[in-house]
């Protein structure tokens, strides 16, 4: 049989990385800045909750930090990818194969067990994670890459409402397009800005409306790729784990400022 595919996400990794090796960071709000201590890259579910968004410049909110007791952090690229690694080998030691997918995430195959079982496996690997390396993980498993973001997904949004422990093993149908109902076009993995106002224009507002569209319109309008996520979407796996990283065809290479720079000459020194 073929093997299911796991999504193992890290929980606001960042600042996970950071409590770990500062346990007085562990009962307190933590924010983690960008180069040049800029803007808000990474913060825990306090600050979430207070409605601090990402990418947030910080100045802009200084004064909110401030008063939630904030721990404000550079950001450390050698302690995450350190932790990165770390993860990544425990990981190893379960999957059948392993995509490091980005620094914080990780697509996985297992065997194909009965779903009590890979409950129960997702749930040991999450635990191995959490003993040996401190960092928090949920994982989402499916019969395809998409469906594993879905679940990912849902296990997300049970562990803020304090249900589950952060591990969702996608259901078969017919209970699969009821979980599908639920989630919105635009958090479909693959669906960009572009597509998601094409698709609500056409009145689809929810996967499981999504992957029920007709194919020659999919293909059509969203190209051989949008059909591959419907596909995904009805089970079938399109996508395989990607086992050598691709070379990168774009290089960026950007700026952000700690304060408000209000005049050319400060903005030509910050840029020298």
């Amino acid at each position: 049989m073929d093997p299911v595919f796991a999504l193992v996400d890290c929980e606001n990794f960042y600042v996970s990385c950071e409590r770990v090796f500062d346990p007085a960071l562990r009962d307190v709000p933590v924010a983690v800045l960008s180069n040049n201590d800029g803007c808000i890259i990474a913060r825990f579910e306090e600050l979430k909750q207070a409605g601090v968004p990402m990418g947030a410049p910080l100045f802009k909110w200084k004064e909110e930090l401030g008063e939630l007791g904030t721990k404000v952090l550079s950001s450390n690229y050698t302690l995450y990818g350190d932790m990165s690694r770390r993860v990544h080998s425990i990981l190893e030691e379960d999957a059948l194969e392993l995509e490091r997918y980005s620094i914080d995430e990780a697509f996985a195959t297992l065997p194909d067990l009965k779903r009590q079982n890979l409950q129960r496996l997702a749930d040991s690997i999450r635990r191995k994670v959490l003993q040996q390396v401190g960092v928090p993980v949920r994982i989402g498993i499916g019969r395809a890459k998409t469906l594993a973001k879905v679940a990912d997904l849902n296990a997300k949004a049970r562990k803020r409402e304090g249900i589950g422990n952060g591990v969702y093993v996608c259901p078969p149908e017919p209970r699969r397009e009821k979980l599908l109902r639920c989630v919105p076009v635009g958090d479909i993995w693959g669906i960009g800005s572009a597509y998601e106002e094409k698709l609500q224009a056409k009145g689809v507002t929810s996967a499981a409306e999504f992957r029920s569209l007709p194919h020659p319109w999919i293909r059509s309008e969203m190209t051989v790729v949008g059909l591959r996520t419907a596909w995904e979407l009805r089970g079938r796996s399109c996508l395989d784990l990607e086992l050598v990283r691709p070379d990168r065809k774009t290089l960026v290479r950007s700026r952000s400022f700690g304060e408000r720079v209000e005049s050319k000459e400060n903005l030509r020194q910050a840029l020298a």
